[in-house]
């Protein structure tokens, strides 16, 4: 037996959500009495994964995965995961995650649970807490199969760096281009911005602004808070922002320690990408708006008065003003 993690970089820098994961799966092992195994393709991160819990750190590299393939990922990951004993396998619920998880899961012949959101219950079984419906609702699911895949939603799980350094092993896995059936022509990425699906704080709005030229006010906001900017999915259709931005249900699903909405209604279609958070402000002019209903903290207000002073406030708490 062994939990196995899929730690997961870019371009050379490990994602937030991957020592997420490692901690969860050094959690999970404890519990189950055996090792975390963390492992990563490609150009790692520089960050040592032992301090997030990882007993051993495996690094599988060539020119298959110098661009990520699903297809190639997956029967890496499955492949080490039978080399080493791997019952369990933890990924983190990004887009990469998300595209892997399901062909893993095939490939190991492992029962596949996305979206958990705590640690698994292993006491007379194992049973992991999941969201549900767009996560208005959460489930119980437990799972009977000897192997298991498991997505783990960013910001679920609390990082912790209690773990002794490792030094990483190369190892070789049997994935040639033969595996792979399908061609990555190009990949175009955002920036010089914090990535929505690893924010911790993210500043939203809405037609509420009345238009682009508006948008330095939550620009200014998130910059002062360290924070990701977002918008409703009319926004993004009227291209006053990028759909990289854009959060719903027919965009990116996020779970942000705090969401502040500037000038949004809340739909159930918002409400689907961004029910999760654990904190939500907002700011409307309408005391009916259905965001109210669920959010924490409620301002009735025009954001074009309440987001300057906002703005003020956090300048002089920081030190900013």
């Amino acid at each position: 037996m062994a939990v196995i993690v899929f730690a997961e970089s870019d371009n050379g820098v490990y994602k937030k959500s991957s020592f997420e994961a490692v901690t969860y799966g050094k959690d999970l092992a404890t519990k189950l009495g055996t090792d975390c195994i963390a492992l990563s393709i490609g150009n790692k991160g520089p960050e040592n994964l032992g301090s997030y819990g990882a007993d051993r750190e495996l690094n599988i590299s060539g020119d298959v995965f110098l661009t990520f393939n699903p297809q190639a990922y997956a029967k890496a990951i499955s492949e080490i995961a039978a080399a080493n004993n791997g019952d369990t396998i933890v990924i983190s619920q990004t887009y990469t995650g998300k595209s892997i998880a399901p062909l893993v899961a095939i490939k190991a012949d492992a029962a596949l649970v996305t979206g958990v959101v705590a640690m698994a219950y292993t006491d007379g079984g194992f049973t992991v807490k999941k969201t549900s419906f767009s996560s208005k609702a959460i489930a119980h699911v437990s799972l009977n199969h000897a192997n298991k895949v498991l997505t783990v939603i960013p910001n679920s799980y609390m990082t912790k760096q209690d773990g002794a350094d490792i030094t990483a092993e190369s190892v070789n896995v049997s994935v040639s281009d033969s595996d792979v059936n399908t061609t990555i022509l190009s990949t175009d990425k955002e920036t010089g911005k914090i990535p929505l699906t690893e924010a911790e704080l993210v500043v939203s709005a809405g037609r509420g602004l009345k238009g682009a030229e508006n948008w330095h006010m939550v620009e200014d906001l998130a910059d002062a808070l360290g924070a990701a900017t977002a918008c409703s999915k009319p926004v993004s259709d009227m291209e006053w922002r990028p759909h990289s931005e854009h959060v719903g249900q027919t965009g990116i699903t996020i779970k942000p320690n705090l969401y502040i909405a500037a000038g949004i209604s809340g739909a159930i279609q918002h409400l689907a990408g961004v029910g999760s958070s654990k904190v939500i402000c907002v700011i409307n002019t309408d005391p009916e708006a259905p965001f109210f209903k669920a959010a924490d903290y409620g301002i009735v207000g025009d954001a074009f008065d309440v987001l300057p002073r906002l703005l003020k406030r956090v300048k002089e708490v920081k030190g900013l003003a």
